[in-house]
């Protein structure tokens, strides 16, 4: 079975069809890169897969349908996303930009938090420890105390993707999470998505304009233009189909 099944999904505002019958499927622990030229639907589909757009079709987590769920009951079965400018909180540290990544999974109540019972103050430990691991395997430590708003874009943009890591995922959405990111940043980023697909076995739809990240490290590619897919394989077979190169190009570069 696979982790998410999106079939034949669309999206209108008014007379605008924004997707029109988009299907594909992911497995456990692929690297499954959505990519096509700007204004192709690229972050419309995660918006609709991770509940902030009304979508028709089908959409499937494990084979249960998620279609018509609220953002924060597609989070809590374990669909985790990332935001192209981030979307921090800029006065919190990093280390607490993380805890609010464990929001998903806190299962203590108010009343108990006013009176910090036992049991809060265990998940209060188990929350920090989750994170600490995180900013261990995102290599922030020495940014761990710092306020977000201090620290430089491409290292924000590495907070926002260990925040959706730290809610423990079953899948990644990730949009566009090296983009304004230096070459360093990048080879970093690279790295820890090589991890999370090995190490922890997390599937993950990967929104990418770099085509040379897109090459080296996705094992599918799906491509949209105007809403409608256009090609779907291997990197080596997508890349050089001509209906892709002129998605890109133009019909002159064929």
């Amino acid at each position: 079975m696979a982790e998410l099944e999106v079939e034949k999904l669309r999206l209108r505002f008014g007379g605008l069809t924004v997707l029109d019958s988009v299907s594909f499927a992911v497995e456990k622990a692929e690297l499954f890169a959505l990519i096509g030229p700007n204004g192709a639907g690229k972050t419309s589909v995660l918006n609709c897969i991770s509940g902030l757009y009304p979508g028709e079709g089908a959409i499937r987590f494990r084979g249960t349908s998620i279609s018509g769920m609220s953002a924060h009951q597609v989070a809590r079965l374990g669909i985790a996303r990332t935001f192209q400018h981030g979307e921090l909180f800029p006065h919190m540290t990093v280390a607490e930009n993380l805890l609010t990544g464990r929001h998903a999974r806190i299962r203590t109540n108010p009343l108990k938090e006013m009176f910090f019972t036992r049991t809060v103050w265990r998940e209060e430990v188990a929350h920090r420890e989750a994170v600490e691991k995180i900013i261990d395997f995102v290599e922030l430590e020495r940014y761990r105390n710092a306020p977000v708003a201090n620290l430089p874009f491409g290292i924000q943009k590495i907070v926002g993707f260990a925040r959706a890591l730290a809610m423990e995922p079953a899948i990644l959405l990730l949009d566009e999470p090296s983009a304004g990111l230096n070459r360093d940043e990048r080879e970093d980023l690279a790295r820890f998505i090589l991890r999370i697909k090995h190490e922890l076995g997390i599937a993950m739809i990967w929104i990418e304009h770099d085509m040379q990240m897109v090459a080296d490290l996705s094992d599918r590619l799906h491509v949209l233009e105007y809403g409608r897919s256009v090609a779907e394989g291997s990197p080596d077979t997508v890349l050089k189909d001509p209906r892709v190169i002129s998605a890109y190009l133009g019909t002159a570069a064929i």
